[in-house]
């Protein structure tokens, strides 16, 4: 940890000093050009330069000119984030950043809709392909620390994923995506606004065979955005989101099998499915105080219908079905005022989270003879406060507090019996703070340092057992993780077209909550430390092209119990992503990309003795086609990816589950 720190400060100090003197000298008068805002890191509209955070937002702008066709293809590609899937299905892919690998790494990191928490309660992941990229106006992505402004599971960042709104005239959109696999994905879309209501109305439908045997995958959405500036004091936006996926799960191979055929299915895996339908809504008040600031509240409610189909599975396991509903509400107040000269934002406010877990198991796929039920609660009201002040002209310290009472309580029932397998609950109190400070640096660039507090309540199946692994009961002492946080990093922009930036982290976490093989249930076993660097640049040519790169180093490793010192198993120790835009005659633009992960150890190798991961680095060549018309735009691309039809595998307990190989896209898509 020193070694790190102490690099970390010569280097800063270093660009600091060899930073050019006009950079340093007063702006000059006129009018600025505000850097762009971001809302997710201090819960408010900001510039990114004054945040104390390495901050990544991605416009919709880029997603429809990437080609992606889920959020993960998105996001895989920025410094510090990794996904895990076990059969290349993005509904079921794994997010982990600053990594924390393990079996769960995805509740180390909030994602969120329009600020509404999408992390399940229990332990699985999100499911991606709910929000329709279609209706994806920006992603805001917010590396580190943010238990202070968002409690439970804000340890490693955010991701606020942002929908459109409408403004002006109505522009409609449409797009048609199709590829190897079957894959094919139609989107289509109109916004705009009249008078004071603005409209945004989106629809997608993506369907794919997938890489292997019975991976296939369909999903539909839709999405509704509604905006009323009822007046100068008080606006209302209504947005509403559904999708529905269905998805086959293949299983994983053993390594001859794999080897013989890595496209297979797992034998006795023939019908093992499943269907999601999600559904959300956010009804969202702003009003206008004047010099007495401004209130702002959410209303929020999901659901979440879920239907597991294992046959491979052990009874009573083999067809479930749950049901999640999660009600929110999150008022909060801000007031922008100067202190004695100095400028100062205070903002207030409150997060009420209720999510009811509910699952029935049916010894049948027809689910007409239910075997048990599951009733799970999880209840948390938070309170924080964050001050930001202006301590000198370039200067900005930001603190905050937060405390936050969880509750979580369930029961199941084993029907034959009318018996209880176990009622009970059990109460958490988080608590962190954290304090940063920013320099800013001529109009673009600053450096920044951050220290913070961190937790993360147990998943539901973390806390009950209910699943038959070591019978099924209710853990009242299993506690919560807790952790701590420290940072340092610096955003250049002060060269033109070029942007760079360098992040140095550590988060050491206490608690951590283990599978323990040897007692077949959940325990607060192991500390880990999480270090590492996050490496950016980017830089462009006006009418040649663009250079794009990052580079992200991670050293994660158990610091106490049996396994000191030994390495986190799923986390990549390297990675890196690198693209050229090359601009070509006649509205051409030709784009290669590189990605490479770096080996780890594969899934529950906490004793690093077994087989680990290979490193592996993929191709992707696209050219793009955009000409400009009066009122009209058009878009087409063509592209391979995984050119060299790199053979790479997710690797857990032993088991082998193949990624997509080579694979061929192109789509168009048109505005008008």
């Amino acid at each position: 940890m020193k070694k790190l720190l102490n690099c970390a400060a010569v280097l800063l100090v270093f660009m600091f000093f060899a930073l050019p003197a006009p950079i340093f000298a007063q702006e000059e008068k006129g009018v600025v050009t505000m850097e762009e805002t971001v809302v997710t890191a201090t819960r408010d509209k900001e510039e990114i330069r004054k945040i104390p955070a390495n901050v990544s937002v991605v416009t919709a702008k880029d997603i429809e000119e990437s080609g992606a066709t889920s959020i993960v293809e998105v996001l895989e590609n920025l410094e510090s984030i990794n996904f895990v899937s076990w059969s290349g299905n993005p509904s079921q892919a794994y997010i982990d950043m600053r990594g924390f690998g393990g079996d769960n790494p995805f509740g180390k990191t909030l994602i969120m809709l329009d600020g509404r928490r999408l992390n399940r309660p229990d332990m699985a992941g999100v499911n991606w392909l709910q929000i329709p990229v279609g209706n994806i106006e920006k992603i805001e992505v917010i590396r580190g620390a943010s238990s202070v402004l968002y409690g439970d599971s804000a340890v490693a960042g955010v991701i606020n994923i942002i929908t459109k709104r409408g403004e002006g005239k109505p522009d409609v959109n449409a797009s048609v995506i199709a590829g190897s696999y079957g894959l094919h994905d139609e989107r289509v879309g109109i916004t705009g606004s009249y008078d004071r209501l603005s409209y945004a109305l989106t629809g997608e439908n993506q369907k794919t065979f997938g890489y292997r045997e019975r991976s296939k995958f369909a999903s539909k959405g839709a999405g509704l955005n509604l905006g009323y500036d009822a007046s100068d004091y008080f606006d209302i936006f209504l947005g509403v989101s559904f999708n529905k996926t269905d998805f086959d799960m293949p299983g994983c191979l053993t390594k001859a099998q794999m080897e013989q055929d890595r496209k297979q299915y797992q034998p006795g895996h023939s019908n093992d499915d499943a269907s999601n339908e999600y559904s959300n809504i956010n009804l969202k008040m702003k009003s206008f105080l004047g010099n007495f600031g401004r209130f702002d509240v959410n209303f929020m409610y999901g659901n979440k219908d879920i239907k597991n189909n294992m046959e491979s599975n052990w009874a009573p396991n083999k067809y479930n079905v749950a049901d999640i509903d999660t009600f929110g509400i999150t008022p909060k107040y801000i007031l922008g005022k100067d202190v004695f000269g100095h400028g100062n934002k205070l903002i207030l406010g409150l997060d009420y989270y209720h999510e009811k877990l509910d699952i029935d198991k049916y010894s049948d796929r027809e689910r007409i003879s239910k075997t048990h039920t599951v009733d799970l609660e999880k209840n948390t009201l938070g309170y924080y406060i964050r001050d930001e002040l202006d301590i000198l002209e370039k200067l900005i310290l930001s603190v905050g507090y937060r405390t936050e009472r969880g509750e979580i309580k369930g029961s199941e029932t084993t029907l034959a019996t009318a018996t209880k397998d176990f009622d009970d609950k059990k109460i958490h109190k988080g608590e962190a703070y954290e304090a940063g400070l920013t320099y800013l640096i001529g109009e673009k660039s600053k450096i920044f340092t951050k220290y913070a507090q961190v937790y993360r309540y147990p998943f539901l199946d973390e806390q009950a057992s209910y699943w038959g692994f070591g019978g099924d009961t209710f853990l009242t002492d299993l506690e919560k993780e807790k952790g701590e946080s420290f940072e340092v990093g610096t955003q250049f922009n002060s060269i033109e077209n070029m942007k760079i930036g360098l992040t140095f982290f550590r988060i050491d976490m206490e608690d951590e909550i283990v599978y323990n093989n040897s007692t077949s249930r959940n325990e607060n076993l192991d500390k880990t430390s999480h270090e590492g660097a996050e490496f950016s640049i980017s830089y462009k040519l006006e009418k040649l092209g663009k250079f794009y790169g990052n580079f992200t180093y991670h050293d994660a490793e158990f610091t106490s119990g049996q396994y000191n010192g030994k390495k986190m198993f799923l986390v990549p120790k390297e990675m890196a992503n690198a693209g050229l835009e090359i601009y070509l005659p006649y509205a051409f633009m030709l784009r290669p990309e590189m990605r490479y992960v770096g080996k780890c150890y594969q899934g529950g190798d906490k004793a690093n003795t077994s087989e680990q991961m290979n490193d592996y680095t993929l191709y992707d060549f696209f050219l793009f086609y955009r000409p400009e018309f009066d009122n009209f735009k058009i878009s087409a691309f063509l592209g391979v990816e995984n050119f060299t039809d790199e053979k790479h595998s997710v690797i857990s307990w032993g088991g082998y589950y193949p990624q997509p190989g080579i694979a061929a896209k192109g789509g168009i898509s048109f505005m008008f």
